[in-house]
């Protein structure tokens, strides 16, 4: 009886070795999708949110006759004037107290917004004429142009958060990435494309064509 239970004991724990093995294989597995699938979520709840952000800006303009400007960026979240527009600045995040809008994309960063100046002011007054100057392409350097005399930019730099502002004002790093480092709002030319090992930007803009009828049909333009 001794040898048989000695036997089955070690049985068992042989068994529970195995099962606990394949749980494991299982849950491995099962992790990759799921972890895939909430980032398709997330990115997908970031391109809803700059549309949210793209009507803000033109329901201001309509109001106001112009952009609002961009926010300090490097103010911390309940500071003095954080979150709030900076008609001295061209490029920044996007003023989300002026907007009463969220702070952070999905992964907890704010999202960098960028201006042509004559936009953002109400001196001289935008015209049809006035034209932006900032160009989307889908690579650093050549490549095909997607968009181009936008008048604002807007970038939320992805689960990397590469050159992205955090509510504590500070800077997230460069990227390995020559086209992500484009989206460092340093210049204004700026790069859109899918999804890579290396790029993880969403860009989204203010066309100029749906903002000059925006402003006629609020009689901000002749």
């Amino acid at each position: 009886m001794l040898t048989i239970s000695r036997w089955q004991n070690g049985f068992t724990l042989i068994e529970l070795a195995v099962v606990l093995a394949i749980i494991g294989i299982l849950l491995g597995g099962a992790f990759y999708p799921l972890s895939s699938s909430l980032e398709s979520m997330r990115r997908s709840d970031a391109r809803k949110q700059l549309d949210r952000i793209l009507e803000s800006l033109y329901g201001f303009a309509q109001i106001h006759g112009r952009l609002p400007c961009p926010a300090t960026p490097t103010l911390a979240t309940g500071s003095n004037g954080a979150g709030n527009e900076n008609c001295a600045l061209d490029r920044g995040v996007v003023p989300w107290a002026t907007l009463g809008l969220v702070e952070t994309d999905p992964w907890g960063n704010r999202i960098s917004y960028r201006i042509r100046d004559t936009f953002g002011t109400t001196v001289p007054k935008i015209t049809l004429a006035s034209e932006g100057n900032m160009t989307v392409r889908d690579q650093e350097s050549g490549g095909t142009i997607i968009a181009s005399l936008l008048p604002a930019v807007l970038v939320s730099h992805g689960k990397n958060g590469f050159y992205a502002y955090l509510p504590s004002g500070l800077r997230r790093g460069a990227s390995g990435s020559a086209d992500e480092n484009t989206n460092n709002m340093s210049t204004v030319t700026f790069v859109m494309q899918d999804q890579t090992e290396y790029f993880d930007d969403i860009v989204s803009w203010v066309s100029p064509y749906l903002f000059a009828q925006r402003m006629v049909a609020a009689g901000q333009l002749p």
